[in-house]
């Protein structure tokens, strides 16, 4: 209400652009009664439909209007049809999407997300194609660039399964594994890189564990759009509070899901009114609805869970007849499948598609009669990411809420939950394998039908909570699993630095209020630093620092670089390159070193008196402080200096609750949407979607956000329709054709 008062008081004062926003009206001969869709001053939609088909027609429209070449190379990825605008240098990357993609029940597959999935994904493409035609042919300037046309959609392009597949990390953990315990030996991974909970590592008898080398996956991910980030490099948090913490007597929300920074935004945020609809949120843009959001009586966020949804099979072989493979003491044959693959410049060239009982063969190596197959959930159905939401978004109560959560089966999160009733609650969701005989740790003999899953946990038996006690609930891709708990989920998280943050500040004996939260979210307190000083003394080089990661730090910038060789000092330059930053510090807290951390400083002082990588010029400055080496850019995937943005300075690391991980010292991936909602009055919620929201180059929504970003600075996010006018900037009315 504050937030929308402060609106008005502005229109009253200035009698500008608010006043009078720019009114436009345009046919649309699908749809069976008037739209309006009211665009904001961040450039978000909210649409007003009078029923379900026209809504998700209009999201469709307008989100192809704002994104659609996010849109087309989205779908192109996960339906294998980027040689096809590519050339051949795509085609290995289009054979593995298709072998990837859903081949199971279709009607169980469209009833799992919903009940109308189906009819509502239909109105959503026929949104997205009808405004390609509206086109006449013309090419937005992306399309320009790349030289080619956007393409019709279909519903099953929605339910691709590639972007699903990237957010789960452990068939590449697996290989991993093997490669650490073929060159450092099994005692040394179990006490360096142990699992969590700790369990005695168990490879299985005859694998090659040396053999499993990461050829084996150098399709699968490149199909996902390159190397996952691997748990320690997550980045995401959520936390709620009920009402005896906050100003208002209600909950509070706060979610900042961690994923790659890009331009586009990863996330399109939208509002959708009509009969049986009534939410505001954000999702990925090629799909209906919202992920995370809220209605007019629930609120939900997300964290990434990482439960291990997937297995790698070691097949073997029929020597005289390598589409054959044993099982259970006979020869198999595979299924095999064939595609043709249309190729830009060149023939189309087909391809065969392998599968075996356990799933796509990702691999082959018929040298050693050996191929891999991929067990992953992604089979079963109901498994496309984040499109459970169109349950989620209509669930009134805890228990709606919970067979909501049924549903939402990839990727595994950690939701919260609030209402207006002042309940809060949190569920580990995900579809979670049961492994009765193994750990998941390794791959595994397919051959033996001694590691098969059996069956998958209910929503009744995934870690959860409702109304707790702490009156709050917290998760930051950590290890979630309460005491006692006897289920495997996974056995690998995000390092609890984040999570011990957020709880060390929601100890905090005051009430808390929207603005509280906003300073929470930008946290940059290095508890890791903490531990680190405390190792040093009073005397060492950052004695007197604070341990924030602010941009103008210079003890930050040495912090940095001292521990970023304090591994290496401590256990060399191979097992060095393995262990963390806090099994490292662990180790020093048990076993002091004072000779490797005089070490480790010596290498950061040579490290930062050497030129970065990205620098062109031997006499460019030295970095000075922590913003001077940590940066993000915004890259576009055509990556052209106009649709570009930064580099920008960035504080925090990827142990901060700001977390700004990456590689070399620089923002790859991170919080680019941000909400905090209040229970109390749903117009005082707040968020953030850098770099803005449309993807149009000549939009001034395109990069519009960013400075806000960087500078920790959020904006209203309306719900009702008077705090919508309030803040309106353009109204749009779709009409049917008369």
């Amino acid at each position: 209400m504050r937030r929308m008062l402060l609106a008005l008081l502005a229109v009253a004062v200035s009698g500008c652009a608010l006043l009078s926003p720019a009114v436009s009206e345009k046919e649309e001969p699908t749809l069976k009664q008037p739209v309006d869709i009211l665009f904001d001053r961040w450039g978000v939609p909210h649409i007003y439909a009078k029923d379900t088909y026209d809504l998700f027609f209009t999201q469709g429209w307008i989100t192809a209007r704002d994104r659609l070449f996010q849109l087309d190379l989205w779908r192109r990825i996960g339906s294998g049809r980027l040689a096809e605008v590519l050339g051949p240098s795509a085609v290995k990357r289009d054979r593995m999407a298709r072998l990837l993609r859903y081949r199971g029940n279709w009607d169980a597959e469209w009833a799992s997300y919903a009940p109308d999935t189906k009819e509502i994904v239909t109105a959503f493409v026929e949104g997205i194609n009808a405004y390609i035609r509206a086109l006449g042919g013309q090419r937005p300037v992306e399309f320009k660039v790349a030289g080619y046309d956007p393409g019709a959609w279909t519903p099953e392009d929605v339910v691709s399964r590639v972007a699903g597949l990237s957010m789960m990390l452990n068939v590449q953990s697996e290989v991993r594994r093997c490669q650490d315990v073929a060159k450092f030996g099994l005692d040394k991974v179990q006490k360096y890189m142990p699992p969590d909970p700790d369990r005695e590592l168990d490879p299985p008898p005859g694998i090659d564990l040396a053999g499993i080398t990461p050829d084996i996956l150098k399709d699968y991910l490149a199909a996902l759009g390159g190397p996952l980030r691997f748990p320690d490099q997550q980045g995401s948090n959520d936390w709620v509070v009920d009402g005896t913490r906050t100003v208002s007597g209600k909950p509070l929300l706060a979610n900042d899901p961690h994923r790659a920074i890009q331009i586009p935004s990863l996330r399109k945020t939208v509002q959708l009114v009509a009969p049986g609809w009534d939410v505001i949120g954000a999702g990925e843009p090629a799909l209906p609805g919202i992920a995370l959001g809220h209605n007019d009586k629930i609120a939900f966020g997300f964290t990434i869970v990482g439960t291990d949804q997937e297995d790698l099979y070691v097949e073997t072989l029929n020597p005289d007849d390598p589409t054959s493979y044993r099982y259970r003491g006979d020869w198999k044959k595979m299924e095999i499948e064939h595609e043709t693959i249309p190729v830009r410049g060149a023939d189309p060239q087909t391809v065969e598609l392998h599968y075996t009982i356990h799933g796509p063969v990702i691999y082959e190596d018929k040298q050693h009669n050996r191929a891999y197959a991929l067990r992953t959930v992604a089979t079963e159905p109901g498994t496309a990411g984040y499109l459970a939401g169109l349950s989620v978004a209509r669930a009134g109560n805890w228990d709606e809420f919970r067979k909501a959560m049924a549903r939402f089966k990839v990727p595994s999160e950690n939701v919260v939950y609030a209402d207006t009733q002042g309940n809060i609650g949190w569920i580990a969701a995900g579809l979670t394998p049961v492994r009765k005989n193994w750990s998941g740790l390794f791959p595994v003999p397919g051959e033996s039908g001694d590691y098969e899953w059996s069956g998958f946990l209910d929503v009744n038996d995934l870690p959860q909570s409702y109304n707790p006690a702490a009156h709050h609930i917290a998760t930051a891709n950590n290890n979630i699993l309460p005491p006692g708990y006897t289920k495997q989920i996974s056995y690998e998280w995000a390092t609890p630095d984040r999570v011990h943050r957020i709880e060390e500040m929601l100890a905090w004996r005051g009430k808390f209020r929207v603005e509280t939260f906003e300073h929470m979210q930008q946290d940059v307190v290095s508890l890791n630093a903490r531990r680190f000083m405390a190792l040093l003394g009073p005397d060492s080089p950052l004695a007197g620092w604070d341990g924030h990661l602010r941009v103008d730090s210079e003890k930050g910038l040495l912090y940095e670089a001292w521990v970023r060789e304090l591994p290496f000092a401590v256990f060399g330059a191979d097992l060095g390159a393995r262990v963390t930053l806090q099994r490292t510090l662990a180790e020093l807290e048990e076993h002091p070193n004072p000779e490797a951390i005089a070490k480790a400083l010596e290498s950061a002082k040579l490290f930062l008196r050497a030129p970065m990588p990205d620098q062109k010029a031997p006499d460019q400055k030295l970095p000075v402080v922590w913003g001077d080496l940590h940066k993000v850019f915004f890259r576009h995937p055509l990556n052209r200096t106009g649709l570009n943005r930064g580099p920008f300075a960035r504080p925090g690391d990827a142990f901060t609750v700001n977390s700004t991980a990456g590689p070399d010292m620089r923002q790859t991936s991170g919080a680019s949407f941000r909400e905090i909602i209040d229970l109390a009055d749903w117009d005082n919620s707040v968020m953030t979607n850098a770099p803005g929201e449309s993807g149009n180059l000549g939009s001034r929504h395109y990069d519009d956000l960013i400075t806000d970003w960087l500078w920790g600075q959020y904006h209203a996010l309306p719900f009702t329709r008077r705090a919508v006018e309030s803040y309106l900037e353009q109204r749009l009315t779709l009409l049917p054709r008369k």
